[in-house]
């Protein structure tokens, strides 16, 4: 017994209890501190018979390793993480947000802190003689001969995110700060809440394969109900969500126990019932159903411009939709490319790690293909991954985009710390959580403000990029304009990623040896 140290130590707190209560008779107003140590030999007694290796081993003190395991992440963010190291999105990306949405500047002292040499680097060239790129290239319409009633979009809108995953108090911030700056919001698949349409704010209805607020009783597509929301002017675009970039290929399970009045009332489901959002969508199941799902949302809106979202998978299963709009004549109005390093308020790990194709590679294939076909002037592009910055909106508008999303900006802009605590219901800001107490501490009129100040300044920075090039128009970005730093040897134009494409190549044959087997094996029929 006593050759085990962890028994020594238990004994030696047992020791220490008597010896205390037994003067404590004798200095009866030190009883108070004395009491503690019969309460750390309770525990002890408890870890003695604990699940845990270390309490079995380390009774009473080890319980200050899980301790620090769970302020690690408050350490690391605001001790030990450098202003560049930090994930998904690093302190300087942060602070930029932060400072733009507050309405100051972002200007940083002293020089760069990036390593300009380090492989993979992106950067871009400015031209001697900079332009003043006029305000109206900040917008673009969307809509093409099939839409009857287009888009003036901004360069920049609010990405996917439902009510739900975020606050009622954050969805609505965001709803009036898009009115405010005369951008869109899009819903995200949990439906159209009433504080997505709390303040007028232009909104992208996104259907997913839950249909939420457009379903039957056993999750089947009901079109009146669509039809009789999405004809409402505020509603602007719809998406057809395939998949998502934090999770793709991957449905999920909204417990019951988060399913409340209201969020039911919105979602068109029961009250405390569990509901699942399928892998893939019940109302078609080829490339050619799609497009004619799609065209059925577009005539139901009343015209309105219809497309669809995915994370760039298999190569021949988007040439399938390629050849499918080839067959059908049915052209999306829009396509979002989601970068699977998208973020989500909770992924399996695996899924957002390992699965799906990065914003940078995606663009170029996508841009590539629509090319290929001839349809590029007809679709807008719309990339939806990691854009903070207007830099990142000139790269991915130079790589194959027309516009971007942004999600996980906008929730700094509102607030968030990026606690990564969003699967938890204990967002400390407000932000991500259901929980009343803690959302009414987002004031919705003062974030607004800093909604439309991120958006503005972001917006004008991008502009600013464009014309330092010596561009009139964001339209004339290219991959030209992208440097990207190898190995080794001089920094090279991102021209060499992707193979060069020209209108209408594949209907002619010259379809690049990169793409051939994919396109090959592409089929209207089926994914």
């Amino acid at each position: 017994m006593f050759g085990n140290p962890r028994l020594i130590y238990y004994a030696f707190l047992a020791l220490s209890a008597l010896l205390g209560i037994v003067l404590a008779f004798q200095a009866p107003q030190w009883l108070w501190l004395w009491c503690v140590l019969p309460a750390l030999t309770a525990l002890g007694a408890w870890d003695l018979n604990s699940h845990s290796n270390v309490l079995r081993n380390y009774p009473v003190v080890g319980h200050l390793r899980y301790l620090f395991e769970f302020i690690r992440p408050e350490l690391r963010q605001y001790f030990f993480e450098s202003d560049l190291s930090g994930r998904p999105f690093n302190r300087e990306q942060r602070e930029i947000v932060y400072s733009r949405a507050r309405g100051e500047g972002s200007t940083s002292p002293f020089g760069t802190r990036r390593d300009m040499e380090d492989t993979g680097f992106h950067f871009v060239q400015h031209s001697m003689a900079p332009k003043a790129v006029p305000v109206r290239h900040a917008r673009l319409t969307i809509g093409n001969a099939q839409c009857t009633q287009p888009y003036s979009s901004s360069r920049l809108n609010i990405s996917a995110m439902s009510f739900g995953s975020l606050s009622a108090n954050a969805v609505a911030a965001m709803n009036k700060g898009a009115r405010l700056g005369g951008f869109a919001q899009d819903t995200g698949e949990g439906a159209i809440s009433p504080y997505h349409e709390a303040h007028g704010g232009d909104l992208i209805w996104e259907i997913a394969s839950a249909y939420f607020g457009c379903r039957n009783d056993d999750g089947t597509f009901n079109a009146e109900r669509f039809a009789q929301k999405a004809t409402r002017d505020q509603v602007r675009m719809i998406e057809l969500k395939l998949s998502q970039g934090a999770k793709p290929g991957h449905g999920g399970l909204l417990p019951g126990t988060k399913v409340n009045r209201e969020i039911a009332s919105t979602r068109d489901i029961p009250v405390g019932r569990d509901c699942a959002s399928p892998a893939s969508h019940p109302e078609f199941d080829t490339p050619a159903g799609m497009l004619r799902f799609l065209q059925s949302l577009r005539e139901l809106s009343g015209g309105k411009p219809a497309g669809f979202k995915l994370c760039l998978g298999r190569h021949h299963e988007f040439m399938a939709v390629c050849k499918a709009m080839l067959e059908t004549g049915i052209v999306p109005d829009f396509i979002t490319v989601d970068g699977a390093e998208g973020g989500t308020g909770a992924a399996p790990t695996e899924f957002s790690d390992f699965i799906g194709t990065y914003i940078n590679e995606a663009l170029p294939f996508v841009h590539n293909c629509l090319v290929g076909i001839g349809k590029r002037d007809d679709v807008t592009v719309i990339a939806s991954g990691k854009v903070a910055m207007g830099f990142d909106m000139v790269e991915k508008i130079a790589l194959g985009a027309d516009m971007c999303n942004a999600a996980r900006p906008f929730m700094f802009s509102v607030g968030c710390i990026q606690a990564l605590r969003c699967h938890t219901n204990t967002c400390p800001t407000g932000v991500a959580t259901q929980d009343p107490a803690r959302s009414r501490s987002l004031d919705v009129e003062a974030k607004s403000k800093q909604v439309h100040n991120y958006h503005k300044a972001t917006v004008a920075s991008f502009m600013d990029i464009v014309g330092t090039l010596g561009l009139d128009s964001p339209d004339e970005l290219g991959p030209q304009h992208v440097y990207r730093r190898s190995l080794k040897g001089p920094s090279r134009s991102c021209t060499f990623l992707h193979p060069r494409v020209q209108s209408g190549d594949f209907l002619k044959g010259e379809v690049p040896v990169e793409y051939a087997e994919a396109w090959e094996m592409a089929r209207a029929e089926h994914f």
